[in-house]
This record gives structure tokens, sequence and C-alpha cells, in this order.
């Protein structure tokens, strides 16, 4: 599962085509791919601040090098999944394409604006109540006050890829939110997704898309690990740091999944957390009988962890 996704990064103004962004910010507007079964920032453009976050171009450029960097074995059945920035008629078409250029079987789960224009609006008033279903949380139990419903006999698709589905949640506000006009005539907060995936209850391929929300705490992750922070003026060297910054989030990644695995503490501890308990240890580097000892105090909470730890990576096999 591959998920997409832009984030803003301060900059200042003597940084090469750093520019003001759509929130009134300055800096850049870097776009990335992650795989969700991993964690790993699969690739990253940097961009300026004032790209746009529905540039197709950009999408499809990222997404070809994300997909480049999955094993060959894992790429014969792929999920992309978006926000609505991803709702174009260039990228749904490349995706679509993919299928029949490489034979593979490359699903995507794309959020789709509901407000904008009133085609969706009317689909959604002509849906009658008893065709909602319950909608499902991440462990696949019924969501209350939830429910999802098709859409897609009744929107005009004809311009958009083959095969595309249109699928609305709708869910009771939170106290406070705010509501456009059209979801405070009967109280309800719809969102919508396009789909080409043609099987598997609407309940799930929902919770499915949902699960896109993730992305905003690798992009948190990646941030603490130097996607947040440029070093130089020059764009050039900027773009460089920001692929640097992608090994070391892969990096951090693979010793939580192949290294601390089985320790919830350094496993699920996020890169600032995980520095602390594992580089700031007051270690000392002995030599003695021509080796060379990290000797790690035996009162450090996660000694035994970074030992094990030490050990795993040892015994990983040379690449051939």
């Amino acid at each position: 599962m591959i998920d997409i996704d832009a984030t803003l990064v301060t900059g200042h103004s003597e940084k090469e085509q750093a520019a003001a962004n759509f929130k009134g910010g300055f800096g850049f507007h870097p776009l990335g791919a992650w795989c969700d079964n991993t964690g790993e920032m699969l690739a990253v453009a940097l961009r300026p601040g004032n790209a746009n976050a529905n540039h197709a171009g950009d999408h499809i450029a990222v997404l070809g090098e994300a997909v480049a960097q999955i094993p060959a074995a894992y790429r014969r059945r792929l999920l992309v999944r978006a926000d609505t920035a991803g709702a174009t008629h260039q990228l749904l078409d490349w995706l679509t394409a993919q299928n029949q250029i490489h034979g593979r079987s490359l699903d995507y789960s794309i959020g789709f604006p509901v407000h904008k224009g009133i085609a969706v609006h009317d689909a959604i008033h002509q849906v009658p109540e008893t065709a909602w279903q319950t909608a499902l949380d991440t462990d696949g139990d019924p969501r209350d006050h939830a429910g999802v419903v098709e859409i897609t006999g009744l929107v005009d698709l004809a311009k958009w890829p083959v095969g595309m589905r249109l699928i609305v949640r709708r869910e009771k506000p939170h106290p406070g939110a705010g509501l456009t006009r059209f979801e405070q005539a009967d109280g309800w907060r719809y969102q919508a997704f396009a789909t080409n995936t043609t099987s598997g209850q609407l309940g799930f391929l929902e919770a499915r898309h949902r699960a896109h929300a993730r992305v905003e705490d690798r992009i948190r992750a990646a941030k603490d690990t130097g996607l947040g922070r440029l070093p130089s003026r020059e764009f050039a060297i900027n773009s460089v740091w920001v692929q640097i910054a992608a090994i070391a989030v892969d990096l951090t990644c693979w010793l939580q999944l192949l290294a601390v695995h089985d320790a919830p503490a350094l496993a699920r501890a996020e890169p600032k957390l995980l520095r602390f308990r594992m580089l700031h240890v007051p270690a000392q580097l002995t030599r003695g009988g021509r080796q060379r000892r990290l000797r790690i105090p035996n009162t450090w909470p996660w000694a035994a962890a970074i030992a094990t730890a030490f050990a795993r990576i040892a015994a990983i096999p040379a690449p051939t």
C-alpha cells in the first residue's frame, strides 16, 4: 500500500525557490510517498512553497519512483491511496494505464471532492435512507452514527476512467466542527472517495481508505528525521538533503522491523524518542584482545534490547 501526500516545510526567504504557500506560510511544499506496510519513505520530491497540491505531473513522477523502489515480486498487487489532491483526470488515467502496460493489479483509493460542483450533492440527495450501510472502524467493528453508500450510478463518470467507483461516507460531526451549507441542511458530514476495486464490502473499502490518515504520522516522523529542516540556500542541495532524510527514515523503519520488533518501547517509538533511548545511552567504547566492545550500563532501561539489536543486525547476511 502506497500513501502519497504533500506537506509544508517552513523556510527562510533567502532559500532558493522558497515561496508563499496556500496556508499563509513561506517555504517549501515537498511531496512524498510512503509504504504503509513498512513505514518506508519510498520517494520524495522537494517543491517550491507555491506548488499546486493537486499537480498531477508531480504525483505521477513521485509514484513512479515509489513503485520502482518496491521489489519486483511485490509490485504485482499494489494499492495507491491519496486525498482529494489526487483526484485529477491525468493521475487516475495514469494509474489505470499501469494495469494494462505492466499487467499488474494496481488499485487506487483517492479522495474525491464533495463540495465542488453539485453532481455529488445531487447524487447524495437521491440516495434513499435504506441504502446507507453501517460504516466500520479500522478493527472491522460497526462505527456508531456513520454510514457508507455507493453513488457510482448516480453521477456522470463518462470522462473518468472506466471502472471507477464513487463511495460516500457520512458521519455525525463532533461538536464545533465546521460544516458547509449542504451539510448543515441535514446535520451530516460527507466525504467521498474514488476506487477501482471491484470486490469487498463498502464498509471495508471505506475503512481501508480512511487508514490513509496514517500518512500524517509518517510525515511527522520524516520531519523529525530531517525533512523539516533544510540546511542550504541552494535548492539543489536541499533536494539532495530530502533524499538523505528519506534514507534515514528507511533505516529507522528497518531497525524497528528487524532488530527491536519485540521491544515495544523501541519498536513503537517515534524518531525523537528512539534517538534518546538508543543513541543517547551513556556507553563506553573499549578496546582489548584485538576487539572493540561497546559497554552499555546495566542500569539503562533499554540496554538488553539494544544489545539484542546489535546481535540481530550483525546476523543479517550480506547482499550477494
